[in-house]
């Protein structure tokens, strides 16, 4: 698709806000509540800038994966961005809510690949196959959106509403962890904020992958081996502030944490 004005004035707005750290009215009123085409246009062009300036792209997260977060933003489908080797959180960590804006903590499994998903006519064995292992994750999401006044359009142009992860350092292999029926429960704290079960996630993480992968082969791209891969909340997500301490615990997947400081 051609780009045009309206997506490149989409993208300058959002790009504006990040960097800044000022939210931005929605871009919706640019390209529209339904064009999903467009909004990844918008994506691509930050994408891009990003990649100009330096950094690298280590995966891709999938979000709205679970009913009760389609709830809380009003949307129906799932969408994808981009995950950066400079938005990570080393598990225990620190993030300055100067680095954030308007950030709200998921659970969810991250899947790393061991081989390429290239092909137009993919298979849900094709999927697990070129799983290499499982490891527990945090998503930080963020929006550069004033008040997460979005729809569908404005999540997809601003990257899936991404800013940060953190993942755990025990890798697990698939045929240990029940995806289904694993539970998943978030503290802050100590004070349980979340709870969530694997088949939260479009039934099942696998579909999530599955959805990502045939999605991005359509639009041009695939997934590469070494990718890591957030593939969508197990439960609802959570607000965060300085002073949080937000501990996941995946069952047969182990813990992952981080806080957020001044």
């Amino acid at each position: 698709m051609a780009i045009n004005k309206k997506v490149e004035a989409a993208a300058k707005r959002l790009r504006e806000a990040a960097n800044k750290r000022e939210v931005c009215e929605p871009v919706r009123n640019l390209i529209g509540t339904s064009d999903i085409e467009k909004a990844y246009a918008v994506q691509e062009i930050n994408t891009a800038y990003r990649i100009a300036e330096g950094a690298r792209i280590v995966g891709s997260k999938i979000g709205l994966t679970s009913p009760a977060v389609q709830k809380q933003l009003g949307v129906d489908q799932p969408d994808f961005g981009i995950l950066w080797h400079d938005k990570e959180i080393q598990n225990g960590g620190e993030i300055s809510m100067s680095e954030l804006m308007q950030p709200k903590a998921e659970a969810e499994l991250a899947f790393v690949l061991g081989k390429d998903l290239t092909s137009d006519k993919l298979t849900t064995i094709d999927i697990i196959s070129a799983i290499d292992y499982v490891l527990p994750s945090i998503e930080i999401v963020g929006s550069r959106i004033k008040n997460w006044d979005i729809k569908i359009t404005d999540t997809i142009a601003d990257n899936a509403s991404a800013s940060h992860w953190v993942v755990g350092h025990q890798p697990i292999s698939l045929e240990n962890i029940d995806l289904l029926n694993c539970k998943m429960v978030m503290k802050n704290k100590g004070k349980v904020v979340s709870k969530g079960i694997g088949k939260n996630c479009l039934g099942s993480p696998i579909n999530a992958m599955f959805w990502l992968a045939n999605q991005m082969v359509k639009m041009g791209s695939s997934m590469q081996a070494g990718d890591v891969i957030l593939t969508g909340a197990l439960g609802s997500m959570v607000s965060a502030k300085a002073g949080d301490d937000f501990k996941i615990t995946i069952e047969g997947a182990g813990e992952v944490s981080v806080k957020f400081v001044k």
